[in-house]
């Protein structure tokens, strides 16, 4: 009995020690990073983060530790960067100190570090971002081309919308589609029937996925990926669902294979596997297998997901604030009619319309702590050091929100984007996709998308809410990596 009570006290002893040397050794640490909650051994601030959204807790904690704080996700420590000028500093002025991509584990499962969008390699992610935007451009991105491909899909939309009749429905699944056949074009070079089960298929399993992440499962994953890759639970699906996606991105490469003229690639596939094939002696070629097939897959998630749940978003928002709805309906008549579709030279003739999608994008906040950062070397940052490899989190919900930026920051108010004339403004806390070298590199694809398809949806129909005004919720469903829109159900009547 004394040997068992001897062993356990003699257990309790050493673990005590572990935990305290561990704490002393966080400490230590935090002694060179700027100020922050206490973190626990190898729990790091789960205390402090867990129970609602991260977002939440984090903009909260700004308001003791102030604009650069740092926080432990588990035993990882980050940085924590709030208001425009702390995260202009990240983006744009001191951009080259902080290029690198963060960890950002739920996607760095699946990637492994493959692909230019989450790859911590700098190298890799210069080459392949520039061959990736050469490429898209050739095929349309940015060009008129795919102004006239959004344009087509617009009319396919207003013709799927009038099938519903004027009865409520769900319309998050139908942008799904629209925004997925556009990226569709451009990586696999056509589009798909609203009804084929392989577009319903890829849609619906890239907005589950994101869904999860950006929900208290992903974030707990975020903090404990190790443990957590082997627990029963919701986030089990992310890592199920990101090998489905990679593996119909396989199926669909191997079908270009079959195919391939490379005198004639017809889409952004084909040019890959074309540089693949001539960089094939090169032992140190960026331009592999796993490279294109994660590449495409980082492309289409960002391009299909960013579009498809701001325009679900839009649509609540206008619905919630009749009187602006009413205004850029009037300027859509006054300015463009009815009988032909909206261009992209329209919006310099729309202002108030224009202010509107500006300031729904900035209220909607969809990524609202960016993309995670590294320092790409030690450095010196508003009186703190950051060594070298220090995960940065550039808060760019406290940018969009940022007092000294916008008029109204808290508020739903298109004065935001307004000047004393009523012309639009241009606002430099304006940068809801980040900014910088290493923004989003499908901004202009998007900012074409999301103004056609709102001024052509509003163009034809009549937004009906089925639930009373007062009662539409435009709080996020979920607010983690994503901020995402709750469900709801809408009908549109034809004008």
């Amino acid at each position: 009995m004394y040997f068992s009570v001897d062993i356990t006290l003699f257990l309790a002893v050493i673990i005590t020690g572990i935990l305290c040397f561990m704490s002393l050794g966080l400490l230590q640490r935090r002694g060179k990073l700027p100020p922050g909650p206490i973190p626990l051994p190898l729990l790091g601030n789960i205390l402090q983060l867990s129970g609602g959204s991260i977002v939440t807790k984090l903009v909260n904690m700004r308001k003791k530790y102030g604009d650069v704080f740092t926080v432990y996700l588990g035993s990882r420590p980050v940085v924590v960067v709030n208001g425009y000028k702390a995260v202009k500093e990240v983006y744009l002025d001191r951009a080259d100190d902080f290029l690198a991509r963060g960890d950002t584990e739920t996607f760095n499962t699946s990637y492994h570090n493959h692909g230019f969008v989450f790859t911590t390699d700098i190298n890799m992610w210069k080459e392949l971002r520039r061959f990736s935007l050469s490429t898209m451009r050739d095929f349309g991105m940015g060009k008129k081309g795919i102004e006239d491909v959004i344009i087509e899909e617009s009319q396919c939309l207003v013709k799927e919308l009038k099938k519903t009749k004027g009865t409520f429905f769900d319309p998050q699944q139908i942008f799904n589609k629209v925004s997925g056949n556009v990226i569709f074009s451009i990586m696999f070079g056509h589009r798909h029937d609203y009804e084929d089960v392989e577009l319903l298929d890829v849609v619906n399993t890239m907005c589950e996925t994101f869904h999860i992440i950006s929900s208290g499962w992903g974030q707990v994953f975020e903090m404990f990926p190790g443990i957590m890759k082997f627990m029963p639970g919701k986030h089990q699906t992310i890592l199920s669902n990101m090998q489905k996606l990679l593996q119909y991105v396989k199926k669909r490469v191997d079908k270009n294979k079959e195919t391939l003229d490379p005198d004639n690639p017809r889409d952004y596939v084909d040019a890959f596997l074309i540089k693949i094939e001539k960089e094939k002696n090169n032992p140190k070629t960026e331009y592999t297998f796993l490279n294109l097939v994660n590449s495409t897959l980082q492309i289409f998630f960002a391009g299909m997901e960013t579009t498809s749940s701001t325009m679900t978003y839009v649509l609540l928002i206008l619905m919630k604030n009749p009187d602006i709805l009413g205004k850029v309906c009037e300027e859509i008549d006054r300015i463009i009619g009815r009988d032909r579709s909206p261009k992209m030279q329209d919006r310099n003739h729309m202002p108030f319309t224009d202010a509107v999608i500006h300031e729904m994008q900035r209220i909607i906040d969809l990524i609202p702590m960016g993309a995670a950062r590294k320092t790409t070397r030690d450095i010196e940052f508003r009186g703190y050091y950051l060594p070298k490899h220090t995960n940065i989190y550039p808060m760019i919900t406290t940018v969009l929100k940022d007092p000294t930026c916008f008029q109204y920051p808290n508020a739903f108010n298109p004065k935001n984007f307004l000047d004393e004339n009523g012309e639009f403004k241009k606002n430099d806390g304006f940068m809801p996709l980040a900014a910088g070298k290493r923004n989003c590199m499908g901004e202009a694809l998007f900012r074409t998308e999301y103004f056609l398809l709102v001024v052509t949806v509003l163009q034809n129909f009549v937004l009906k809410p089925e639930l009373p005004i007062k009662d539409l919720d435009i709080t996020p469903d979920v607010s983690g990596f994503g901020n995402l829109p709750r469900s709801y159900k809408l009908a549109l009547i034809p004008r």
